[in-house]
């Protein structure tokens, strides 16, 4: 309607206005609840061309309205905003449409560019986590966002499996991993661990004996004895030490920390691990196997958690084979000026007049750094996909700089299709107890999370009953469904922008604004509709009059395309998850007010029916793309 009255005014603006117009300035806004109408056009942009108050112009436009389009059946101007009235006939051809489409609101497949989706990207050096969780089900929706938009989609992460964190939990498991009677390491066979847990256990191990090292180094220091140390530490513990006289608490800590760092710096495990690194980077066989040997176990356990979580890559890339890209490209735009080098042979970008600064491209030793990596993988990427677009990062906002810097180096190589990558910025996600740590094995495991989201959904659901009729394998399976729904819709219900606080127990709560409500609505409709045992085929007879509720509820069917738009343009799930809200709630109401199977006229009950229908058609298309599945049965 709104693309009808816009049409309508451009071709007949000369007449209205004396003039041609923009079609930017015709804006229209949702009606407001307190007053009658279904669409609202603002009346301020034409005021001053029409040379007239707001009231006389709006009567002016509304009154061209009604003569030209029927649907529109009468107006009422409120200060500069003309309120349309839609027909009953309007929109009832409306839900007629909406019925006949399987996935209403979707975009023909691949009718877009392709885009790249990357999320996930974890460390093999301990499991996912509650932070993963919000990153994975972030981005996978986000993929199905755009394809439901219509653009071809590549889901993709890159692994991080190298470095000096790897090398800390290698070495902490040789070095601290018990020996059984036959003489053997432990292993997830052996332990009946998950391998990313295995790994991630040693990287904690590690952790807990570099610091006992550490302390024991500053307990020597502190009685005066600096044997086996060079003399520019100990002239650093020195100073550091006196500068404590006189400090407060906070600067006093401080010192103590920078102390600690650089006993860490002393410890020989800490000179194991840089050891081990320089071995792997030599591809020492002894440590490449023992690599690729840990890394395997990572592997399989993240496979059993992204089952889990529903998500699913199309093409994986591994830090350790794109580390080195990138330096190719940065002494290529070396040689054209883009890059400079400083005297210790450093390679930096000046950044300066871009409003940022210089950044570091290549050590003075000539290793990469992360920027180089990446700048290098997002060009390997396009060369991969010779039909690539685009590339979306799914990464937190303490990283928002590193991609404007990224963005921007591409750019000025000559990559054009840099200015169509993004960087999707979320929040972190916080506990009702603090912060997370991986170091020292306070985080919230991702597996547990899901483990203990579905328990409570178990518990809840079995309280309620509603489960005759069903075997073991199916209630499993909707247990399943309402801790993930759950769990799923309560993280990506927030903007991703948002810092978040996580409440497991709220993410399962049948009322308000839950993914458990929404699901408990589309198995209420389900259920409706087998009770009614009518055929749905024909389509609804023009004669039927509508109630606000209806109207209201066909109104709110009608804008999910616009709101799938709407949330792939933002790279927002949240737009989907309130919308879904909105539409569950606007529902209920209609349902508990308003008569269906006990209706006696046969073609107001064929309509609710079908009304129905549709609503739990748009909530199942909803929840789909945020990666929620809605049971028959609740």
């Amino acid at each position: 309607m709104e693309q009808s009255i816009k049409q309508l005014i451009l071709a007949h603006s000369t007449e209205l206005f004396g003039q041609e117009i923009d079609a930017s300035i015709i804006q229209f806004q949702k009606t407001r609840k307190d007053v009658e109408g279904d669409l609202t056009l603002v009346i301020f942009p034409f005021v001053k061309m029409l040379k007239c108050s707001p009231v006389e112009a709006g009567a002016k436009i509304g009154q061209f309205i009604v003569d030209h389009i029927s649907s529109i059946v009468k107006f009422e101007v409120v200060s500069g905003f003309l309120n349309l009235t839609i027909s009953t006939s309007y929109w009832l051809d409306q839900l007629n449409e909406i019925n006949k489409e399987d996935t209403f609101g979707y975009v023909a497949e691949n009718s877009k560019p392709t885009v790249m989706v990357e999320y996930s990207s974890p460390n093999t050096n301990k499991p996912l986590h509650l932070g993963h969780l919000r990153n994975n089900f972030l981005g996978y929706s986000v993929a199905e966002l755009l394809k439901a938009f219509g653009h071809k989609v590549v889901k993709t992460q890159v692994i991080n499996d190298r470095g000096i964190h790897i090398c800390k939990s290698m070495l902490a498991w040789e070095k601290f991993s018990p020996l059984n009677e036959k003489g053997e390491r432990e292993t997830p066979e052996k332990t009946g661990l998950k391998g990313d847990k295995l790994v991630g256990k040693y990287y904690v191990e590690f952790d807990k004996h570099f610091n006992a090292e550490a302390k024991q180094i500053i307990e020597s220091w502190d009685t005066g004895n600096f044997e086996n140390f060079q003399a520019e530490t100990i002239e650093e513990y020195k100073r550091l030490t006196s500068a404590k006289e006189g400090k407060d608490e906070k600067a006093v800590k401080g010192l103590e920390d920078k102390i600690k760092d650089l006993a860490k710096n002393q410890t020989s495990l800490l000179r194991e691990a840089k050891e081990m690194l320089v071995k792997w980077e030599a591809k020492d066989p002894q440590t490449y196997l023992l690599w690729t040997t840990m890394n395997s176990w990572v592997y399989k356990g993240f496979d059993v958690t992204y089952k889990a979580m529903g998500v699913d890559f199309d093409q994986l890339y591994y830090e350790s084979e794109t580390y080195l890209l990138g330096k190719d490209i940065v002494l290529e735009g070396l040689q054209k000026g883009v890059f400079f080098k400083k005297e210790d042979g450093s390679v930096w970008i000046d950044l300066t007049a871009d409003g940022l600064d210089e950044k570091l491209v290549l050590r003075s030793d000539g290793t990469a750094v992360y920027m180089t990596q990446d700048i290098g993988t997002a060009v390997d990427r396009f060369n991969d996909f010779s039909d690539l677009n685009s590339i979306i990062y799914t990464v937190g906002n303490e990283q928002d700089y590193h991609f404007k810097v990224l963005f921007l180096i591409l750019e000025k190589m000559g990559y054009s299709w840099a200015k169509q990558c993004a960087h999707l910025s979320y929040g972190m996600v916080d506990l009702p107890s603090g912060k997370m740590k991986s170091r020292e094995g306070t985080v919230v495991d991702a597996d547990d999370l899901m483990q203990e989201v579905v328990e409570s959904a178990t518990e809840m659901t079995k309280e309620r009953g509603h489960l005759d009729g069903m075997s073991e394998e199916e209630r499993t399976t909707l247990f399943n469904i309402i801790g993930m729904g759950g769990l799923k819709y309560y993280l990506l219900k927030v903007d991703p922008k948002k810092r978040m606080l996580f409440n497991p127990e709220e993410s399962i709560e049948l009322n308000g604004n839950t993914g458990p409500f929404i699901q408990y609505t589309h198995a209420r409709i389900k259920s409706l509709l087998a009770k009614s045992g009518i055929s749905l085929d024909t389509p609804i007879q023009s004669s039927v009059e509508l109630l606000p509720e209806e109207v209201e509820i066909i109104k709110l069917l009608n804008e999910f395309p616009s709101v799938i738009e709407e949330a792939a343009t933002q790279l927002s799930p949240a737009v989907i998850a309130n919308y879904t809200y909105e539409l569950v709630k606007t529902y209920n109401h209609f349902y508990q007010a308003i008569p269906i199977l006990i209706e006696m006229d046969e073609a107001k009950k064929e309509m609710r029916l079908v009304l129905s229908t549709n609503v739990a058609k748009v909530i199942r298309l909803a929840m789909r793309l945020l990666g929620v599945a809605v049971p028959e049965r609740m």
